[in-house]
């Protein structure tokens, strides 16, 4: 089963920032990944202060989590990124991560949601991801 991401030529290039603007699942089985966030397996806070890497530590628990259940970037059809304190730093290191997880891929469609907190102090971002697995 087959994902299709969808950017029209007549709207901005949204692939630039990371995201495509929408995409289209044909009714395969589907991955639902809870907000993934900067810690790593016994619940220590990678790179505190520091966005950048709790960005990458947060895409890193999305591509294992993605592993595990046989998938990979390319299967992801949605993110949803919740941002402490979003500006347009932390918005280019997030857009600069994700082309890091994509690789070559078309990204999927993506929100990016500032907030005034998180679940926990320490946590400066959360990513959420739905993934279709194919046939």
């Amino acid at each position: 089963m087959a994902t299709t991401k969808i950017n029209p030529s007549d709207l901005y290039d949204s692939t630039a920032f990371g995201f495509s603007h929408a995409a289209v699942q044909d009714g395969a089985k589907v991955l639902h990944l809870a907000g993934q966030v900067a810690w790593d397996a016994d619940c220590n806070v990678v790179g505190v202060g520091d966005f950048p890497a709790q960005v990458d530590k947060a895409l890193a628990n999305i591509a294992a989590v993605l592993a595990h259940s046989g998938l990979g970037p390319s299967d992801v059809v949605r993110l949803r990124t919740y941002i402490v304190d979003n500006d347009m730093e932390r918005l280019g290191a997030v857009v600069g991560a994700l082309k890091r997880f994509y690789g070559d891929e078309t990204p999927a469609p993506n929100t990016v949601v500032g907030v005034q907190s998180l679940a926990l102090p320490d946590f400066l971002v959360e990513i959420e991801a739905i993934a279709q697995f194919r046939d």
